[in-house]
């Protein structure tokens, strides 16, 4: 038998923790930027997983990346 996969929600909690001590050097003014790495890979769990990738990091990458390109083509909009 295999091992489970554990759901992309479960997985990328377990990744924000391995992040942990890379989290604690920040300065305080950066910890809340980069919570919101995470905040904004949250708001597309159901890609991500769908997504299927071995390395979990990439999927949290591209909905990061996803959602800042949505962010400047909405700026680029009302210019």
């Amino acid at each position: 038998m295999g091992r489970t996969v554990p759901s992309f929600r479960i997985a990328l909690y377990q990744e924000e923790k391995k992040w942990k001590l890379f989290r604690a050097a920040l300065e305080k003014k950066n910890k809340k930027s980069f919570d919101d790495v995470f905040a904004t890979a949250r708001l597309y769990i159901s890609a991500c997983m769908m997504g299927c990738r071995p390395v979990r990091l990439e999927s949290i990458f591209m909905a990061v990346i996803f959602h800042h390109f949505k962010q400047i083509l909405s700026l680029c909009e009302k210019n």
